[in-house]
């Protein structure tokens, strides 16, 4: 396979003026560039907004330094800390400058390996900088996240839309009138995963036409669904649901965001348990991110709203 055919490939940052941050954090990063150095980082965010694209630019970019990089979420057991990072960090550079450890997805690494991680960091502190990636900060110990400078990594919206402009451009396809608001739609629908968004607009881009299908669900699917959820057979609409995937391309992470903004334009708040609704299904908005099965997530939230919603 060609990945240089792939637009996530072909337009990975490879420079800091390449990657879409907000302004705090690259005044941040402008300082590390202008004094060479670095403390302990800890990178942490949802997966495709720059994590491990970043580490890399800090290291071949910025620093132009001897790195080590490790996948954590493979090698996740405490002897790849006694053996490979401890080996690394114990020894100098060639060039007598500092080294850098980059453990990617280190929120997947056993406590054990965390500990011993810890310990590490300290104990070569001297010629070995540590950058940490992680899609879930509550899963690093906070005597991980106590030795690194956290960097917020969330771009902001305007610049997803100056960088998937560029990209669209240099590849050259044509948005006609009518495509834009479902490119709005688009990004809104998957910001801040810009890898994702990338990936997609490769996929809806034929013939050199920007083509995305009609991504808002059905008001009738939320209406059977919030209709059985009434009458208490949420079993009903988990049928009603999985019969009719295609009217929402089977995206049970879209289908409850659509929930959530329709009970929050058509309930009345002066029942707490509006309130309550609302709550329920951002809760369950929040477990799509990290759930092996988004139906059944989907369902589990039906039967949740079942006790607030008459």
């Amino acid at each position: 396979m060609n990945f240089d055919n792939l637009w996530i490939e072909k337009y990975r940052p490879k420079t800091l003026n390449d990657i879409v941050l907000n302004d705090d954090t690259r005044k941040i990063l402008d300082n590390y560039v202008s004094k060479k150095e670095i403390p302990n980082l800890l990178l942490v965010g949802i997966q495709g907004i720059g994590k491990t694209s970043l580490a890399k630019i800090i290291v071949n970019s910025i620093l132009q330094c001897q790195y080590l990089y490790i996948n954590a979420s493979d090698e996740n057991g405490i002897d790849t800390i006694r053996n490979k990072v401890v080996s690394f960090s114990k020894t100098k550079s060639f060039d007598g400058n500092i080294k850098v450890v980059i453990l990617d997805e280190v929120d997947g690494i056993s406590l054990e390996a965390q500990k011993a991680l810890r310990n590490t960091m300290e104990e070569f502190s001297s010629n070995t900088r540590y950058i940490l990636t992680g899609n879930f900060k509550h899963k690093i110990i906070q005597a991980l996240q106590s030795r690194c400078q956290e960097l917020n990594l969330t771009p902001p919206i305007q610049g997803i839309v100056k960088r998937i402009s560029q990209i669209l451009k240099a590849e050259q396809v044509t948005i006609k009138e009518e495509q834009k608001q479902n490119l709005v739609l688009l990004i809104k629908k998957l910001y801040p995963d810009v890898r994702k968004i990338i990936n997609d607009l490769q996929k809806f881009s034929h013939s050199s036409n920007l083509v995305i299908p009609e991504l808002s669900i059905k008001s009738d699917v939320i209406n059977k669904c919030i209709e059985f959820v009434k009458t208490k057979k949420s079993n009903l609409a988990r049928k009603y649901c999985i019969e009719n995937e295609e009217k929402f391309q089977a995206d049970y992470q879209l289908l409850l965001k659509e929930m959530f903004y329709y009970l929050n334009d058509n309930l009345n708040f002066d029942n707490e348990n509006s309130k309550r609704a609302l709550l329920i299904v951002s809760e369950y908005l929040y477990r799509t991110t990290f759930v092996v099965d988004q139906e059944i997530n989907y369902y589990s939230c039906l039967i949740s709203l079942e006790d607030v919603i008459s």
